[in-house]
């Protein structure tokens, strides 16, 4: 079976809008951690069940193996900014971000469209990254459009 090339790949995906999330969580030390994520999708409503695959490469791939949760941060429109703070290799993405925690002490960002907070449910081994199955604990929807990525822009609802 041949194979279309990365290149063309990624072509083809980025005609796929997405919402941009950043996934935050605690590593070992209690320290919170995050990355930007847009392979994120349902995968069941019963039981309430989403995935997002994370580049085995990617610096919070180990440390989302060793914990059992994790938050996706829905960005809103406007926050380009954080969502390239959380792509980009740096230690303090958090700073001076105005962060709160959820009742499990899980990272949490502010003016975002929602957060969703779950349990780790399972993993799944996919080629150059995990499939990280989260089973949806608890949630909070805030009223705000939105920020979507199409053909590697940011874009909006309107």
């Amino acid at each position: 079976m041949t194979h279309v090339d990365p290149q063309t790949f990624r072509q083809l995906l980025g005609s796929f809008a997405t919402g941009v999330t950043v996934l935050t969580t605690v590593d070992e030390a209690g320290q919170p951690i995050g990355m930007t994520a847009s392979a994120v999708a349902a995968v069941s409503l019963d039981p309430p069940l989403l995935l997002v695959c994370i580049g085995k490469q990617a610096s919070c791939h180990d440390i989302l193996l060793a914990t059992d949760a994790f938050v996706l941060n829905v960005l809103a429109e406007g926050q380009e900014e954080i969502s390239h703070r959380f792509a980009a290799d740096a230690a303090h993405r958090f700073e001076p971000l105005a962060d709160s925690t959820g009742r499990e002490d899980w990272p949490l960002l502010q003016g975002v469209a929602a957060h969703i907070e779950c349990k780790t449910w399972k993993t799944i081994d996919a080629g150059d990254h995990t499939i990280f199955l989260g089973s949806v604990i608890r949630g909070t929807v805030h009223d705000r459009a939105p920020l979507l990525h199409f053909r590697g822009a940011y874009g909006t609802l309107r």
